[in-house]
């Protein structure tokens, strides 16, 4: 139980929060409204996941809301064209791993700081993106809207789909070579090295990830609406990295579990209906979380690095 203190400590005070809620707002707990509100934080949890990866591989990537606002208009535009809706993921998914890539290259074969790129792709992609649309939505085909679904049943499909994933990402992390690789660069690159594991291939590999799940974050998001904003993604970095940092991985990279980041992420994102519920004013949303966020580069910082 100790290897997973973080884990289960941002897991007890989601239980704490929803307990009080369960007492003094039983109308929180209502399917419909709970169901959207979780819905709509789907794209976070898969960006989220990628940038845990980076994070525990000893890397920072700043750049994913850019990333994510260029997957979401390549999805639309090419929705908006009839390209039936999986070739629209796929292409979203390859936009996304081409970026990624950009980045991997640059910090991976260059040896440049990871913080420097992904600020200047960060930049790029995104007054890119200014320039080529200047801010206009573009419309989405009914059929592309909840994939052509009902609300509640795209809404539950994108949930069952995310956490699939996340089960997925979860496993291979912890059971094939490829996910114990990340977790042994970023807690020694030279000791992974001297071991037979290329960090390189390692590093670059997570960048591209990243940069796939940015893409399939982006399409989820666009079918959340009938219109995608080009200006989507916008702060999102910072939100799946406190996601990530709150649910128990290391900021100094070679620990943490995708599932705390499922926790930590629901952690923040109940703060603010549960301050609505219970008649607090909003404006404490933004203090707690950035406590919440302290406390846990506190609480890294102290933890033991064996744990």
């Amino acid at each position: 139980m100790k290897r997973y203190a973080r884990e289960l400590s941002v897991l007890g005070a989601l239980v704490l929060i929803l307990a009080v809620l369960a007492v003094a707002a039983p109308s929180f707990f209502q399917l419909d409204p709970l169901r959207s509100h979780f819905t709509r934080e789907v794209p976070t949890l898969l960006v989220a996941c990628g940038a845990a990866l980076v994070i525990i591989c000893r890397q920072i990537d700043i750049s994913v809301g850019s990333q994510f606002g260029v997957c979401g208009v390549v999805t639309g535009l090419l929705a908006g064209a009839h390209v039936p809706l999986p070739l629209c993921a796929l292409a979203s998914i390859a936009a996304g791993a081409a970026m990624g890539a950009i980045n991997g290259a640059l910090v991976a074969g260059l040896r440049l700081p990871s913080i420097v790129v992904t600020l200047a792709t960060m930049v790029i992609w995104r007054e890119g993106l200014r320039l080529a649309q200047q801010g206009q939505f573009i419309n989405l085909p009914a059929d592309a809207v909840w994939f052509g679904l009902p609300l509640a049943t795209g809404q539950t499909v994108e949930l069952v789909a995310a956490l699939g994933i996340l089960a997925a990402l979860t496993w291979a992390s912890t059971r094939l070579t490829a996910g114990r690789y990340i977790y042994a660069v970023g807690s020694d690159a030279e000791a992974a090295r001297l071991a037979g594991i290329s960090p390189t291939r390692v590093t670059f590999g997570v960048f591209v990830l990243m940069g796939a799940l940015a893409g399939l974050a982006a399409l989820a998001n666009a079918v959340q609406s009938p219109q995608v904003d080009p200006k989507s993604g916008t702060g999102l970095e910072l939100k799946a990295i406190a996601a990530a940092v709150v649910g128990g991985v290391a900021v100094t990279g070679g620990r943490g579990r995708l599932w705390g980041v499922l926790c930590g992420l629901l952690l923040l994102v109940t703060i603010n209906p549960a301050l609505t519920y219970l008649h607090v004013a909003a404006y404490w949303e933004k203090a707690i979380q950035g406590a919440i966020i302290l406390l846990a580069v506190v609480a890294d910082g102290w933890r033991p690095r064996s744990a």
